[in-house]
């Protein structure tokens, strides 16, 4: 315990942590913390943020008012969801981010610039190893609304999933390609929406909810990668289109699974879905039996 406090003020000091104005910038480290999150993720929410940086809601609701003053951020009602306020950079917050990053940047060569080489690798292998380590106790997740390259990602990690697990074959990837361009194409946000589940800044998984008749919603292409299995992804994510969907005005819903994915039948049956039809197919390469599932809204 001592240790790890006597590191903690040693890093402190190094980086300046504790100093009153984040390298001399003007801004404070969480007001520094919240300008690098949005130059990551920009359309973010404040409900967002507070997950990704562990803040307090009303300290962060106040920093964002400050900052939002000062220039350096603008909001605007999100598109999907007409609750949250999405929270972007302006051009002066842009502005004030690449000095904070070049800054930064000076900084950590001016860390490093005293060590050799080998050292240097030593240094860098050693925080690599402290984050795998304290990373393995996060279970923390975010659900968010997609953003350019994340359904390039979705189709890339379903079509691996499938593929290592059950054998399923180039047809699959199609299939949910296939899926995809047509949410991208018609998207209609009063009536359809995709949630992607991202951890540690990694996405791993997603779900969708599309119109499959003016009155019945379908719930589509549910997947939870390997790394995140355990932490209520599943289970969170299909309450989210249960929830949608009744807000949309939706009387039903349904979905296409495979009796073989028994993890997700396990979830839909504790959500209320039935099975109303299945039967045998030859699909993506193999003998499968496929079911349609469906509940009331």
């Amino acid at each position: 315990m001592d240790a790890v406090r006597e590191f903690n003020r040693f890093y402190t000091r190094q980086l300046g942590l504790l100093d009153e104005q984040l390298l001399h910038s003007g801004f404070s480290l969480t007001e520094a913390r919240i300008l690098f999150e949005l130059g990551l993720r920009s359309g973010t929410t404040s409900a967002e943020l507070k997950q990704h940086l562990s803040l307090d809601a009303g300290y962060l609701s106040r920093v964002i008012a400050s900052l939002e003053k000062r220039g350096q951020l603008e909001k605007s009602r999100s598109g999907t969801d007409a609750r949250a306020f999405e929270i972007r950079l302006t051009q002066e917050g842009q502005s004030a981010l690449n000095t904070l990053v070049q800054s930064s940047r000076a900084s950590v060569s001016d860390l490093l610039e005293p060590l050799g080489a080998a050292q240097r690798d030593q240094l860098i292998g050693a925080m690599a190893q402290i984050q795998t380590i304290l990373n393995e106790r996060d279970r923390s997740y975010v659900l968010r609304d997609p953003r350019p390259g994340d359904m390039g990602l979705v189709v890339q990690q379903q079509a691996a999933l499938y593929s290592g697990e059950y054998g399923w074959n180039s047809e699959f990837e199609a299939l949910v390609a296939e899926i995809v361009a047509k949410y991208l194409r018609e998207f209609d946000p009063s009536s359809e929406r995709c949630w992607i589940a991202e951890q540690g800044g990694q996405v791993v998984g997603s779900i969708f909810v599309v119109r499959h008749d003016e009155n019945t919603a379908k719930l589509r292409m549910l997947y939870v990668d390997a790394r995140a299995r355990g932490l209520g992804i599943g289970k969170r994510l299909v309450e989210e289109t249960l929830r949608f969907a009744r807000q949309a005005g939706y009387k039903r819903m349904i979905l296409w699974t495979t009796s073989n994915l028994t993890t997700a039948r396990k979830l839909y049956q504790g959500a209320g879905f039935e099975l109303i039809e299945e039967e045998e197919v030859n699909s993506f390469g193999k003998d499968l039996v496929s079911q349609t599932w469906a509940r009331d809204l």
